[in-house]
């Protein structure tokens, strides 16, 4: 079978890992492949030891059996860019700090490569959102797996974002910006600005106003069925918006709306594995904060 291993940022302390994740992967009979970024960080850190093929284009990564993610969830989310459309099953590997979406400690490496080699694991398919625009927006790279978000520059005043459900009026949020999260992005910037928790195969978008004028404005579940468009106003000629963690400045005149994908990503889900762990794990929950 054919693993690629991603990843963007790698410091000399990870090496033992990573020598480890080479060593598994080939005892078990796994091909490595290495995407461009991760071959430069091994690069950069003076690697001579490691064997692996060097992904030369994209269209390659079409031929892998799974993909593995080295680092945090914004690594898991830029290999879900460099997936794409090609749906191949990716493996979280936290080198990071939150872990929501990756995962697997470092400490389960033998058990995780053991697991991918037998194909004891389920794949979880997760829903990604989609940016439609009449402008060229992110290199072409126009769909996210958390969340699309429209925000204020800078220091400017706040902007008014005229919201509308498959062509029908919504709402006028005056605020900082909005944000149009996916359930994997409910535990992210929507979040923490107030948005409520969404299991991964709830079939939902969540709109959340960021620091909204208007107190009674409250975030809003909706369809992923739903095509969502947005009219900009503001006393600034520019604003930002992202798709993750990748972000534009554009114009009032540029026309947006957000809907579900037509793919969707697809992560590995080892055995013993639960969302609800982890929440618990990684938001303390039934912990008792006093002491």
């Amino acid at each position: 079978m054919k693993v690629a291993l991603h990843g963007l940022s790698l410091k000399a302390e990870h090496f033992p890992q990573i020598e480890l994740l080479f060593q598994e992967l080939s005892s078990h009979g796994f091909e490595i492949f290495a995407t461009d970024s991760f071959d430069r960080q091994l690069k950069m850190n003076g690697n001579k030891l490691l064997s692996y093929w060097l992904l030369e284009n994209s269209d390659e990564i079409s031929q892998m059996d799974f993909i593995i993610s080295i680092g945090g969830d914004g690594t898991l989310l830029d290999t879900v860019c460099v997936v794409g459309s090609h749906e191949i099953p990716i493996l979280g590997l936290n080198i990071g700090r939150m872990g929501f979406l990756a995962t697997v400690a470092t400490d389960r490496i033998p058990e995780a490569v053991k697991y991918l080699a037998e194909g004891n694991f389920q794949i979880e398919s997760r829903s990604l959102l989609r940016l439609d625009s009449n402008r060229r927006l992110f290199n072409g790279i126009h769909f996210a797996l958390n969340e699309f978000t429209i925000h204020k520059r800078d220091t400017s005043s706040m902007i008014t974002v005229h919201t509308y459900i498959d062509g029908k009026y919504l709402n006028s949020y005056w605020a900082d910006g909005l944000i149009v999260s996916t359930p994997t992005g409910s535990t992210g910037y929507s979040l923490s600005c107030g948005g409520p928790l969404i299991t991964p195969e709830a079939k939902s978008f969540v709109i959340t106003p960021v620091s909204p004028h208007n107190l009674n404005v409250r975030p809003i579940i909706v369809s992923d069925d739903s095509e969502i468009s947005f009219k900009i106003e503001g006393r600034a000629d520019k604003f930002m918006i992202s798709l993750d963690s990748r972000s534009s400045s554009i114009s009032s005149e540029v026309d947006l709306s957000v809907k579900k994908e037509k793919f969707s990503a697809k992560l590995v889900k080892l055995p013993h594995y639960h969302f609800f762990d982890t929440l618990r794990q990684k938001l303390n929950w039934g912990y008792d904060m006093r002491n």
